[in-house]
């Protein structure tokens, strides 16, 4: 089986499923390939940062998301353990505004999600410990990094049941989607996809 990148429902949003390869002493696999990025999103992801957390059982963090432009896009993995995965349309305007998709990031199959700049992230840990690695394509700037309530109803994301969420003080009294695309701190489409041309062309 070959590396691939999956596109998800939501435009900017891939699934990249790599082949791992295995014998006695261990296992090997590309974790991200830029070739592969690059044909399917039309542009490199360019790196300013590495983040790594970890995370025990029943840690949600997010929904996170950046101000556009520059926004921030994330290639994100599990190193260990198990999560899962969300992407959130948050573009005021997208085809799919407020659509939700979720993937099971972990330690055997070793996919990885590409988001590209506007979109929500935030996952839930599943196992008793978890760690995420995220490649950004700009570095933390807290005063452009917003978050939405990740058990906002109006996203209605399908968190698993049984696994109580747990918080930070931030993510607990993040707005609503609404409250934000009120108060005008989502990102609008039309300046998403202006971003997504220029970097097509850089």
């Amino acid at each position: 089986m070959l590396s691939c990148m999956d596109r998800l429902s939501i435009d900017g949003a891939w699934v990249h499923t790599p082949t791992v390869h295995s014998d006695p002493r261990g296992t090997f696999h590309e974790a991200f390939r830029a070739a592969d990025l690059r044909a399917a999103a039309g542009h490199p992801l360019t790196l300013a940062q590495i983040n790594t957390s970890t995370s025990r059982r029943g840690v949600l963090r997010g929904v996170h998301y950046a101000a556009v432009p520059p926004g921030q896009a994330k290639y994100v993995t599990c190193a260990s353990g198990s999560v899962l995965d969300v992407a959130v349309d948050l573009r005021v305007g997208s085809p799919t505004f407020l659509r939700w998709e979720s993937v099971v990031l972990d330690d055997v199959t070793r996919r990885g999600i590409y988001l590209a700049e506007g979109l929500g992230h935030a996952f839930l840990a599943l196992s008793e410990q978890a760690t995420v690695v995220y490649a950004c394509s700009q570095p933390y700037a807290p005063g452009r990094e917003f978050g939405v309530h990740p058990l906002d109803p109006d996203l209605g994301i399908d968190w698993p049941a049984g696994v109580p969420p747990l918080l930070s003080d931030k993510d607990a009294t993040a707005p609503t989607a609404k409250e934000a695309m009120t108060t005008g701190l989502l990102p609008d489409y039309d300046t998403c996809q202006a971003y997504y041309r220029a970097l097509r062309t850089d």
